[in-house]
């Protein structure tokens, strides 16, 4: 009986920042190889072969050349041992994904130069909302709206805030500033103590990570209140 292990250890027993999938996540996607990327897509390789070493053989056919790869079709795919439709449509498809992705333009991320511009996005968002919640907007060092996220829902009057929560995903999302938002559902703009009290909890927090808190923001249907613009930050 052959001895496959003289030619293919399995990526099971290979050291954990050798393993494809093990290695993006330690070391991120710029780290893993041609051949590594596809062999995440494959899953798996054959008997004689890992998958990794599948994938190195289906790209030496191709010259290691992508554009090449998508030429392929599923029958083609599938001639190669360990290959079956399943596999052999998961490449295609990542393959055509790639193609679809080099035809769309990057999206430009929305740029906060202002109060105004942060509430209309958050009114949107929040503003006839019949209970209370609390978002972020992340923001990168060119104001650009990174992400907006709710962080947490309350009642009618009231919603409470981890202020862990919130610094801990901007750092995350590498964000270098973050608008603070809540709506009132009541309609009245006037900010209560504890919504002071939570600003200058955030601003204080915030001057150990390197971040701002550029604003807090309550908003209604068809109003708004600043903290910034009212001399509260």
């Amino acid at each position: 009986m052959k001895d496959y292990n003289q030619s293919k250890q399995s990526i099971k027993n290979w050291n954990e920042d050798d393993r494809p999938r093990e290695k993006m996540a330690l070391k991120g996607k710029s780290s893993l190889s041609d051949a590594e990327l596809l062999a995440i897509i494959m899953g798996s390789g054959n008997r004689e072969e890992s998958a990794v070493e599948l994938a190195k053989r289906i790209l030496q056919t191709v010259n290691n050349n992508w554009n090449e790869l998508a030429k392929y079709s599923i029958t083609d795919l599938c001639k190669f041992k360990g290959v079956g439709e399943a596999k052999a449509i998961s490449i295609i498809t990542a393959l055509e994904i790639g193609r679809r992705r080099n035809t769309q333009e990057v999206l430009e991320r929305a740029k906060i130069t202002s109060s105004h511009d942060a509430a209309t996005i958050l009114q949107q968002q929040i503003g006839d909302l019949p209970t209370e919640e609390f978002w972020v907007m992340f923001l990168n060092q060119g104001n650009r709206i990174i992400k907006t996220e709710q962080i947490s829902r309350g009642g009618i009057t009231q919603t409470s805030v981890d202020v862990r929560i919130v610094f801990k995903r901007a750092i995350e999302l590498m964000a270098t500033a973050i608008i603070l938002s809540h709506n009132h559902p009541s309609g009245n703009l006037n900010p209560s103590e504890s919504d002071k009290n939570l600003t200058r909890k955030f601003s204080e927090a915030a001057k150990y990570l390197d971040l701002q808190v550029l604003d807090h923001i309550i908003v209604t249907q068809k109003s708004y209140f600043s903290f910034a613009d009212e001399g509260f930050m």
